[in-house]
């Protein structure tokens, strides 16, 4: 079977197509500025994955489903934000929580701990979208993919370890917002995990944390794999 192809779309937006064929975009923000211009429009989604409500999080959510008509995984306030507030069907809108797991055509998505804050727009107002939440992505061939959603390190994430065991770590490294490459390398030890690709980092200046910082402070063993907007990488 083959491998995750696993491609950075810039900021904190991600696609990746499993081995049997789904194309799955994690927190789907197209207009984000680092995105290659081929990226802002997608040829097909399968499913949309959210990890939280800010809007570089959401993103173009509502509009790629209105063109794409993608299965969507999002918190219950999310996805009933989504709903009845932004005209989404109830069909294909998955709203699990946190240590809940769902499987959408083999593709189980389990949502984990974060610690950060959720919220939106909405006629001016700005409301509450429930809490944040870590993404563990379960592929067809058992592959365990982590993408920890904007978070600071907390101590949990050995549970996350113990009950999930990922392979590879997607883990915001920018600082202010989230994590900077010191608490992201002491993730990286909580974790266990081989393999680390950085994001959330570099889309603006105040976002100033760098992969080479986390190469120097990670756990040795641990491939620090810096990607370009628009790389593909095998995981």
């Amino acid at each position: 079977m083959p491998e995750v192809a696993l491609t950075w779309l810039g900021h904190a937006t991600f696609r990746f197509d499993t081995p049997g064929g789904k194309r799955v975009y994690v927190d789907p923000w197209l207009d984000n500025p680092k995105i290659p211009d081929g990226e802002k429009q997608p040829e097909r989604i399968d499913l949309i994955a959210l990890t939280h409500g800010h809007g570089d999080h959401v993103g173009n959510t509502i509009e790629l489903h209105q063109q794409h008509s993608p299965a969507i995984v999002a918190t219950v306030e999310i996805a009933d934000w989504l709903r009845a507030i932004r005209g989404l069907p109830e069909e294909g809108v998955y709203d699990p929580n946190k240590g809940g797991t769902v499987d959408v055509d083999g593709v189980k998505i389990t949502l984990t701990h974060a610690q950060h804050s959720s919220s939106n727009w909405e006629n001016n107002t700005l409301i509450y979208l429930g809490e944040p939440v870590g993404l563990v992505f379960e592929v067809e061939n058992g592959t365990k993919l982590y993408f920890a959603g904007d978070t600071n390190v907390f101590g949990d994430m050995q549970l996350i370890k113990r009950l999930y065991a990922p392979d590879v770590a997607v883990l915001p490294i920018g600082g202010h917002y989230t994590m900077d490459p010191r608490e992201a390398a002491v993730a990286l030890e909580f974790l266990g995990v081989s393999k680390c690709v950085p994001c959330h980092y570099g889309t603006f200046p105040l976002l100033a944390g760098t992969p080479d910082q986390l190469r120097e402070l990670a756990p040795p063993g641990v491939e620090i794999v810096a990607m370009e907007p628009g790389e593909t990488i095998e995981v």
